[in-house]
């Protein structure tokens, strides 16, 4: 039990004034004629003012119950009554128990009010090392995915899809939309080792192959505002294995954030307008990826140090066919339900790495 109602330090609590004020300030703004007769800035607004709200009104309750403390203790002093003392310090116990839930609260709620964890995401899965078995490997986490978003209730669209004669993937990215989805898949990026006989091996040999996963936070266009100067858009012919053609015209769409020099390419669709379309997507969440990824560099190393970090050279799992095994090696969790997670079922993996993040987190605060 945390029985110092001062268990915040001032830091926290210079934060939480701060986003007391930016919780009236956007209420404010929620009503006003600017921001009501735009969907888009209303919607924004009205998004973070739910992030905001739960750790607003937990504050709330928290000076309350300090200032309760603070009037009881006033009772203390020699002069008062004696059974005015033995109210004032039963308040006072009363109090500092709710303080340390209200605390704990206040904290959880701060680490899991990221605005980002309410976004859809963008996933894109590409072999590693490996060769074919690499490439259907990466398929096979793609049907993973794909599964797991049905259980929880989310629609996924393909934006891209490459795929081999054998039925692995070059490439597939594509959109997960639906509550708390990125909050669910962040711990997804990385590189997933995978230990299993090959369809192709005859010796019945174990090998050893890898794909990577990014997973970026999907981002609206209003919050991220990329200048058409800023961009080179070139049109190819979509191709599919083996070079076979898809289309006869020009419809692959490839950008370039000539700034950053960050490339996107999409060939899914034999519309040329909607490739780009697909591109722009996921374009700003690349883009949106780096900044994040600039700021955390200029902040504390404490502050980074979320699970895996988002370091997509990073091995996080293995999955090992033969003992039905997979290995979570963030958090050292090992799991022998390995068919049942391929089958989609990652809510054990899940809990288990938002928990450990949220522990880190709130170690931190």
């Amino acid at each position: 039990m945390v029985s110092d109602p001062s268990v915040l330090n001032p830091r926290l609590i210079k934060k939480l004034d701060e986003l007391t004020q930016e919780h009236a300030h956007l209420s404010e703004e929620a009503v006003s004629p600017e921001v009501v007769s735009s969907p888009a800035r209303c919607t924004q607004v009205m998004r973070r003012l739910g992030t905001l709200s739960k750790v607003v009104d937990k504050y709330a309750l928290y000076q309350d119950l300090q200032r309760r403390i603070a009037d009881a203790r006033q009772m203390l002093e020699p002069e008062q009554d004696e059974e005015l003392k033995k109210l004032a310090a039963d308040e006072i116990e009363t109090c500092l128990d709710l303080v340390s839930v209200t605390a704990r609260g206040l904290l959880e709620h701060l680490v899991s009010s990221s605005t980002d964890d309410r976004k859809g995401v963008i996933i894109e899965i590409r072999p590693g090392t490996g060769g074919d078995e690499a490439a259907l490997f990466a398929a096979d986490l793609y049907r993973m995915y794909e599964r797991y978003a049905e259980r929880k209730g989310f629609v996924i669209e393909v934006l891209d899809v490459q795929p081999t004669e054998m039925g692995g993937f070059r490439e597939a990215v594509f959109s997960v939309t639906g509550a708390d989805a990125y909050r669910c898949l962040r711990f997804e990026s990385g590189t997933h080792r995978v230990q299993r006989v090959p369809k192709t091996e005859t010796a019945g040999r174990i090998h050893t192959s890898a794909a990577t996963v990014a997973v970026l936070p999907e981002v609206e266009e209003i919050e991220l505002d990329i200048k058409p100067n800023e961009l080179r858009i070139d049109t190819f012919r979509s191709s599919g294995p083996g070079g076979q053609s898809v289309n006869k015209t020009s419809s692959a769409v490839r950008i370039t954030h000539i700034p950053t020099g960050t490339v996107v390419a999409i060939q899914d669709e034999k519309s040329q307008h909607k490739n780009r379309a697909k591109a722009l997507r996921v374009l700003r969440s690349r883009l949106y990826d780096l900044m994040e990824g600039q700021r955390r560099e200029k902040r504390d190393t404490a502050r980074r140090s979320q699970i895996g970090s988002g370091d997509r050279s990073q091995r996080i799992r293995t999955y090992n066919f033969p003992q039905s095994r997979l290995t979570d090696h963030r958090i050292n969790l090992t799991l022998y339900s390995l068919s049942a997670v391929m089958d989609g079922d990652l809510d054990e993996l899940v809990q288990a790495l938002d928990d450990k993040r949220k522990e880190e987190l709130i170690q931190q605060l």
